[in-house]
Parts: structure tokens; C-alpha cells; sequence
């Protein structure tokens, strides 16, 4: 009996190696007096070997539903898991070769190769494979600029934008402190100095140069607060700016004002550490008191207050120069000689400038009449009569003929500066003394204390 069944069972794997389509009828001895039939249908029974898709699967459809999903004429399609992708045909037949029509490989996806950004980089897990997850990183100075991190999708695509290391960080910039200076005695201004500060970019290290706004180190800078302000650019044109103030400071003195009957001149600012005040007194007037004063370091004036008192003319001397002296740096002097009252020359010159005493007293003028011969001769000034013998000096010391008329015109420093021999007119005589040194001065600070004749 077992014999019969090992038989059996070796026809039947025969039957199985025959082409398919092809039915076989096998006679099998008998078995208890009766005859089998063995009968073998290749399309129903397995023919190729199992289909396995290692990350995908296999959706199979037999000719006529059979139970084997790898009888003859089998048909597959092949598909592959998410992330993974078809290497091969998208379906197979079961052939009568007993081997499938074709080989299929389901392949993880993969994303391009990143791109290395610039002054940056990025680091994967599981290379640029579907699901790998990349994080992307900037050098020190430089921000990040799109997504972080991005994953390899299954469309075969990296998520979320591209990223680039860009400099957003300005460059930096240290300023010195404040700068205080005082300014030189006489001077308005202070020199201040300090070194041109450097900026330090923290990405790449490349800067433009240094922009100033305000003036050098160096300069002389006015009394005051003077905003100084550095300007510097990375490659980027990212800003940084510092700024820092220059103070001048200008010891000052009260504020002198001129005398009554007087005027002041200051040099500098009038009352700054240095200045000098020089006074002068209108006509008529004379000096009492420091004639010029100085601003001090303390912040206190030299020499004493200085007044401007009535000119008095003391016409006792004993002689010319003694009484010349009293007229030094103080008055010109117009000497008018006549040897007679009536002489006409003599009466039309005191006719032309008894209008223009005003102006001879902006001018600093002192009128002397030198009348008759000696020893009749009287002098005059104003109303004040010379002794004949003073007179007398004055005419000899001058040199000033006797027997003619004759003007004299004296600076404040005792020159002889011009001689008529006939009548002045006032144009003339102002005309003269307005060309002595320092008369346009003297113009100037009469017209600003408001000087002026009817």
C-alpha cells in the first residue's frame, strides 16, 4: 500500500512540470479491484514562486479566481510603501516559464543633495533619504534666514524654504568719552584731540571706512556742547554709529561797561580769560583810573575801575613843555597865532570855527589863541588866560612867527603835523586830523556811544 501511494505521489509531481494548459489523465493501478484517475490542471495549481516586495506589496489577480494567487497567468501589481518608489514594471504575469515576467525593487526615495549655504552649513540625520530631517546653521555674525529644519518628503522635495546665512548684526563701534577742555587765555576756542575709533564687525571682519560727522580731531573748537558722531558700514551696509560730545569751556569775567563820558574797547569776547579792556574818554574828558584792565584767571579784572572826569587845564606852569605835557595822549592841539585882535585873517578863522566846536571836541581838539606880541601878548584856551610869559615859551618852543598869522595843528603824541599860514576851514582841519593814526577807531566807538554834533 505504500508503495501505491509514493507512486502516486510521484505522478503527480510529474504532472506538475507539464506546460500549462495541458490536462493529464493518469492511470493508476488498482486499489481494492478498482482503477483512479488522477487528473492535473496546471492553472489551478501553484506555478510560480510567491511574489515578496521587501517595503512595498503585490495585489494580485488569478485568471479565473483561483485560491493561489501564483497560478499560471497570474497578474500582479506591484506597488511600494510611502517613501519608497518602483524600481521595475508596474505588473507581473505568472508565464508558463514558471517565472514572473519581470523583477521589481522598491527603493527608498532620496532628495537632492542641500545646497551648502554661504557662511554656513547643515547637518542630516539618515542623509538626504526620505523622512531624514537636515538642520541648517550660520557662522558666528551671520542670522539664518528661512527654515531651520526641512525634511525629505515623499514627493521626493526638502519642506519649508531654502535657507541663507545672512549679516544682520551691525558692525560695532566704541566712541571715547566726553572731552572737556578750557579754552587759552585771549582765545575763544580750545584744540581738542582724541584717536579715531575702530569698528569690529562680527561676521566677516570687512568694513568701510570710518565716516565723521562733525569736526576732526584736532580741530579748534567754539565754547559750547559739539556733537561728534562715527559712522561705519559692513559688506552687508549694515550701520553702527557711536557718538560722544566735545565741551569747550571759556572762563569768563563779569561784563566791564564803558565809563560815562567814555568808551571801552575789548579784545577776544570782551570778557573772556585773557581779554584785555582799553578806555578812552570822549572830548573834554580825561582819564581816571587803570587805562586798560585784563580778565584774569580767577575771573577777576586787573587795575581799577577807570572814571572819565572833566578835563582840567591848569595854566600855572612855569613852562611851554610842562603845560604841552598835560595835552599828551589826551588832545590835539590847534594853535591859532595872530599878532593882533583885528587882524582879519585871525577873525575869520574864529568865525569858521566857533560852529565846529562840536566837532573839534569829537575829534579831541583843543583850541590855543596866541594873540598880540609880546610883551601885550596874552594866550587863551577857552576861557582860561596863559600868562604872557607862558605864551611868550609857547610861541618860541613852536617856532611859531610873530608878526604873521600862522595855525599849528599837534597830534596827541606832540607832532607837528601841519602848519596854515591863512584861515582853515573846519573841512579841511577834520579832514587832516580824521587821517592820525587810530582816528577811524575813535569814529567807530563815538558813533556807537552816540555821539554827534547838531
Amino acid at each position: 500500500m505504500f508503495r501505491f501511494f509514493l507512486r502516486v505521489l510521484q505522478l503527480i509531481c510529474w504532472i506538475g512540470h507539464l506546460p500549462s494548459g495541458l490536462i493529464m489523465a493518469v492511470i493508476v493501478p488498482s486499489f481494492a479491484g478498482r482503477r483512479l484517475f488522477y487528473v492535473s490542471d496546471p492553472v489551478k495549481t501553484p506555478w510560480c514562486s510567491p511574489i515578496k516586495v521587501k517595503h512595498g506589496y503585490a495585489n494580485c489577480r488569478t485568471p479565473q479566481g483561483e485560491y493561489y494567487k501564483n497560478v499560471l497567468g497570474t497578474r500582479c501589481d506591484i506597488r511600494c510603501q510611502k517613501g519608497y518608489e518602483l524600481h521595475g514594471p508596474q505588473q507581473l504575469i505568472c508565464q508558463s516559464s514558471k517565472r514572473w515576467s519581470g523583477k521589481v525593487l522598491c527603493k527608498q526615495k532620496r532628495c537632492p543633495t542641500l545646497s551648502m549655504p554661504t557662511n554656513g552649513g547643515f547637518k542630516c540625520l539618515d542623509g538626504a533619504y526620505f523622512g531624514s530631517r537636515c538642520e541648517y546653521y550660520c557662522s558666528p555674525g551671520y542670522q539664518l534666514k528661512g527654515d531651520r529644519i526641512v525634511t525629505c518628503m515623499d514627493n521626493k522635495a526638502w519642506s519649508g524654504r531654502p535657507a541663507s546665512c545672512v549679516d544682520t548684526e551691525p558692525p560695532r563701534i566704541q566712541c571715547p568719552s566726553v572731552k572737556e577742555k578750557t579754552a587759552e587765555p585771549n582765545k575763544l576756542t580750545a584744540r581738542v584731540f582724541w584717536d579715531t575709533p575702530e569698528g569690529r564687525d562680527t561676521a566677516d571682519g570687512i568694513l568701510t571706512d570710518v565716516i565723521l560727522k562733525g569736526l576732526p580731531p584736532g580741530s579748534h573748537f567754539p565754547e559750547g556742547d559739539h556733537k561728534i558722531q562715527y559712522t561705519v558700514y559692513d559688506r552687508a551696509e549694515n550701520k553702527g554709529t557711536c557718538k560722544f560730545l566735545v565741551k569747550v569751556r571759556v572762563r569768563r569775567c563779569v561784563k566791564l561797561n564803558a565809563p560815562d563820558n567814555g568808551y571801552i574797547k575789548c579784545s577776544g569776547d570782551g570778557n573772556n580769560y585773557g581779554a584785555m579792556c582799553e578806555f578812552s574818554c570822549i572830548g573834554g574828558y580825561e582819564l581816571q583810573g587803570s587805562p586798560a584792565r585784563v580778565c584774569q584767571y580767577n575771573l577777576g579784572w586787573s587795575g581799577v575801575e577807570p572814571t572819565c572826569a572833566p578835563m582840567n587845564i591848569n595854566v600855572n606852569v612855569r613852562t611851554a613843555a610842562a603845560l604841552l605835557d598835560q595835552f599828551y595822549e589826551k588832545r590835539r592841539l590847534l594853535i591859532i597865532s595872530t599878532p593882533t585882535a583885528a587882524n582879519f585873517f585871525y577873525r575869520m578863522q574864529l568865525g569858521m570855527l566857533q560852529p565846529a566846536q562840536c566837532g573839534l571836541d569829537l575829534r579831541h581838539v583843543t583850541v590855543v589863541e596866541l594873540v598880540g606880541i609880546f610883551p601885550a601878548q596874552i594866550g587863551r584856551i577857552g576861557v582860561k588866560l596863559l600868562p604872557p610869559s607862558l605864551a611868550l615859551q609857547l610861541r618860541l618852543l613852536l617856532r611859531i612867527p610873530h608878526y604873521n598869522f600862522n595855525i599849528v595843528v599837534m597830534d596827541k603824541h606832540g607832532m607837528d603835523k601841519e602848519r596854515y599860514p591863512f584861515p582853515a576851514t573846519p573841512a579841511e582841519l577834520f579832514a587832516l586830523i580824521d587821517n592820525f593814526p587810530l582816528r577811524k577807531e575813535e569814529m567807530k566807538l563815538q558813533a556807537e556811544i552816540g555821539q554827534s554834533c547838531p
